[in-house]
């Protein structure tokens, strides 16, 4: 990312749940009324249009030939991860944290939530201009808030400095990020994971391994990682599926679940099919006493 400005692909899910959340409600997956709070003006523009019949499949084409498939993954994948969720909270989680949080709203939008704390982690750059446009809407405080450069900074000297609670079953979400991480951020991020209340549960976002060694081999691979990369936003980490499970046992986590995008697809979008993004994948991982 930037140094001097938010996200770009931040933006880009929340333009994602933005128009999902103009759908009529019989057929959205979830709504998100705060997504488009987020969006420059041309964003917002996009949106307001999707209202007006004959629209949304001209928005549509345009946000697949820019980059295949992320529309569908990104809206599926938000219902899954909701989900999953859901799930963590029926089986005792007591608190939520949100790890590069971008412009998750969670905390705000999901009536489950609403007895429970929730933390959000971000970089400082996109926390700042999120907690800038909740307050220009009088939003109540409802959230707590803390930034951070995983690249750059310590999770247990954040966690020291506001005295994170690692005694109660908690749920991580940690999405969209591993892939602009290093392999030292990662593995250091999940050696603090597993300082949480065995019982706890992370659900996180990977890319294949294979589509940052060969992307040819992904429809729409090539010309992602391109405009990633001239984002400054470029893909630098992945994992190989087969390999999670081992690794996750050696920070004392079980693998739950683990889906890639034509299979969350599948489930939550059955009549909305659409090619690319088969190299994300969602994954569910508790951590077990040792």
């Amino acid at each position: 990312m930037k140094e001097d400005v938010t996200s770009r692909t931040a933006q880009y899910m929340a333009l994602f749940r933005a128009l999902e959340t103009t759908r009529p409600r019989d057929r959205r997956l979830f709504t998100d009324k705060f997504a488009s709070w987020f969006l420059d003006n041309r964003l917002k523009l996009g949106v307001w249009l999707c209202r007006i019949p004959g629209w949304r499949p001209f928005a549509e084409w345009i946000i697949r030939k820019k980059i295949p498939g992320a529309l569908s993954s990104g809206i599926a994948r938000t219902k899954y991860i909701d989900d999953l969720l859901l799930q963590a909270v029926d089986q005792g989680a007591q608190q939520v944290y949100i790890l590069g949080a971008g412009f998750d709203t969670r905390g705000l939008r999901l009536p489950f939530l609403r007895q429970l704390k929730v933390v959000e982690i971000d970089h400082p750059n996109t926390a700042a201009y999120k907690l800038s446009k909740l307050r220009s809407h009088k939003l109540p405080a409802k959230v707590y808030y803390y930034q951070i450069d995983f690249n750059r900074q310590s999770l247990d000297q954040l966690s020291a400095l506001n005295n994170f609670d690692f005694t109660v079953p908690t749920a991580i979400i940690w999405e969209g990020v591993t892939n602009y991480l290093n392999k030292e951020a990662i593995d250091s991020t999940f050696a603090f994971l597993q300082r949480f209340e065995p019982g706890s549960r992370v659900i996180f976002t990977y890319v294949h391994q294979a589509v940052l060694d060969n992307p040819s081999a992904f429809y729409g691979g090539e010309k992602l990682l391109r405009d990633v990369a001239d984002l400054e936003e470029r893909w630098t980490f992945g994992f190989d599926p087969s390999a999670l499970p081992a690794y996750l046992r050696r920070y004392g986590f079980q693998l739950l679940e683990d889906l890639g995008a034509s299979e969350y697809r599948k489930h939550y979008l059955p009549g909305r099919s659409e090619k690319g993004y088969e190299f994300y994948r969602v994954a569910c991982a508790e951590r077990i006493a040792r």
